[in-house]
């Protein structure tokens, strides 16, 4: 008998200094390995229900409430938000005149501002729904690792009567984000990246997430993008009614698309997305909803998150004009009209 004994505690001590062992690398190497390891079933989930949400609301989770602007400027955060929600205001992750992503450091630090660090567990959620997929992508590009977007937005929540209060949640800010970033830089296309892969790999595809007429090149989509068109060479995937709506994303009940419904409307414009893919839009937003999406589904796409603003804006690149099955036109860039802003 106590051989036994003396041969279970043995085991247990080893397995103990084991995993104390394991967990000391770890610790070590987090703070110098890139994070851009396997990821778990878990971590690709992204979007999750009102009532999944419910279940896990607890302390140990940051929810987010994400528009433009300050809380005055949100539609209705400072009148009515998820019971200890913070605001997130977009220009913390981008600035113009591009619209691009802030500079690594200066991204990493306002995230942290918020209180978020890589092992933050972050559910995030808006009215509008493509601005929290925005802000998602790209706490994903620089490495936190659990992030979810809240289906259908804050009406599934109220929609099923869940708490909410009044006022403004100040963010706890850290001091440590906990791992190298971008832990993901490959999930960002610059506009010199687009344009190699365009005339180089004949298996790209850049998807244009944008309307009818932005494809069309009839208007560009913003007041301050004065050029219509969209880079020679992309295919389009569809979008909304116009540059602040995504319809073509979205349920009759205003939910995220699945990715097989999603895919399908694909597999009826032509094309398959993989790995080879890069979304875009105008100035990155659209193309969060498709990429988590992709994403969730196991597909490593890229966003070229300077979108046709930044295209536009450098004279000497190709751009079509038109649908490229029919009739399109193809120009550089300075001979396209400058008269085409959305007014």
């Amino acid at each position: 008998m106590k051989k036994l004994i003396a041969l279970i505690l043995s085991a247990f001590l080893l397995v103990g200094c084991s995993q104390k062992g394991d967990n000391e690398v770890n610790s070590n190497q987090s703070s110098v390995k890139n994070t851009s390891t396997e990821t778990t079933e878990y971590d690709r989930k992204i979007f999750i229900e009102a009532d999944q949400l419910k279940d896990i609301l607890d302390d140990d989770i940051l929810v987010a409430e994400v528009s433009w602007g300050d809380e005055k400027d949100s539609p209705d955060y400072l009148k009515s938000h998820i019971k200890n929600a913070i605001h997130i205001n977009t220009d913390m992750i981008e600035e113009g005149p591009i619209w691009n992503l802030l500079e690594d450091k200066k991204l990493a630090e306002n995230v942290m501002k918020l209180g978020i660090d890589a092992d933050k567990k972050v559910v995030l959620y808006g009215t509008d729904l493509i601005a929290p997929a925005r802000v998602a992508w790209v706490l994903k590009y620089l490495g936190v690792k659990d992030v979810k977007v809240l289906n259908g937005g804050f009406k599934a929540w109220t929609d099923k009567g869940y708490e909410t209060e009044k006022g403004s949640v100040k963010p706890k800010a850290v001091e440590d984000f906990k791992a190298k970033y971008p832990a993901h830089p490959e999930y960002n296309l610059s506009l010199d990246q687009t344009k190699e892969k365009l005339e180089n790999d004949k298996n790209f595809k850049l998807i244009s997430i944008r309307s009818e007429n932005e494809w069309l090149g009839k208007e560009s989509g913003y007041s301050y993008i004065p050029k219509a068109g969209e880079p020679k060479g992309a295919i389009w995937g569809k979008g909304g009614s116009d540059s602040t709506h995504l319809e073509d994303y979205l349920d009759e009940d205003g939910k995220y698309k699945t990715w097989d419904q999603i895919q399908k409307m694909y597999d009826e414009l032509g094309f398959k997305a993989d790995d080879d893919t890069a979304f875009y839009c105008g100035t990155g937003w659209r193309a969060a909803i498709p990429w988590l999406r992709a994403y969730e589904a196991g597909i490593d796409a890229k966003i070229f998150d300077g979108g046709w603003n930044e295209w536009q804006m450098h004279d000497e690149l190709e751009a079509q004009v038109g649908d490229p099955a029919k009739d399109a036109k193809y120009v550089k860039v300075k001979d396209l009209s400058d008269d085409k802003a959305t007014k």
